[in-house]
């Protein structure tokens, strides 16, 4: 497994581990998260841990027009109960999804070292958030990186139900991207129709929509 230097630089996809492991250690300066987007990488560790920067053998991605919308959120939607607004609250945002309880996890993987790069990105006009709102307090949303037609996504919450669909769904209708690169499965965007593909073929719509 090969550890980062000061140069910017990653192995080969053939080095990839079995768990999708491409490189380790480095740093998270704006240069290197930027290049390791733009090549299809992204870093996930926990506290305390070196940085591990991952590129999946399969990657999880929706189409747009592959969205699924249930009955039920169409339902949700067509209320209007929530406001939802693009990049007004990012640091709020980052940090719901920091300290948030998810099911079934221990911990978070967004360290105080990520929050800050990522608020940094954001200040620079690379991350973007969405965010969503009820009676005036923020109830959802999510973040992530925008790779010209690419959306990158990296985490959501919701502190009511649907709040996070529902910053999804926009985020997918504004019909800026070509992609939403969800980078790994999971079920809750499985039932918003994203699936995986093989990481040959998100390499190549990521050289063609960047």
């Amino acid at each position: 497994m090969m550890w980062l230097t000061e140069k910017i630089a990653f192995p080969p996809y053939e080095n990839t581990s079995r768990e999708g492991i491409i490189a380790l250690g480095g740093d998270l300066s704006v240069e290197r998260l930027i290049f390791a987007y733009k090549k299809g990488i992204f870093p996930w560790f926990s506290e305390g841990d070196p940085i591990v920067w991952y590129c999946p053998k399969k990657r999880m991605v929706l189409f747009p027009d592959e969205l699924n919308i249930s009955k039920s959120m169409k339902k949700v939607i067509q209320k209007n109960q929530f406001h939802i607004t693009e990049n007004r609250a990012f640091e709020e945002v980052i940090r719901q999804c920091k300290m948030i309880r998810r099911k079934d996890e221990l911990g978070t993987w967004i360290t105080d070292e990520m929050e800050q790069a990522y608020i940094h990105l954001h200040k620079i006009g690379v991350a973007k958030s969405i965010e969503v709102w009820l009676d005036n307090q923020l109830v959802g949303g999510l973040y992530g990186m925008e790779m010209n037609e690419i959306f990158c996504g990296e985490s959501m919450f919701s502190c009511v139900s649907n709040a996070s669909k529902a910053a999804f769904i926009h985020l997918v209708t504004s019909n800026k991207y070509a992609l939403i690169d969800c980078q790994v499965y999971n079920k809750h965007l499985d039932s918003l129709g994203a699936r995986e593909i093989d990481r040959k073929v998100f390499l190549e719509l990521l050289e063609k929509y960047q």
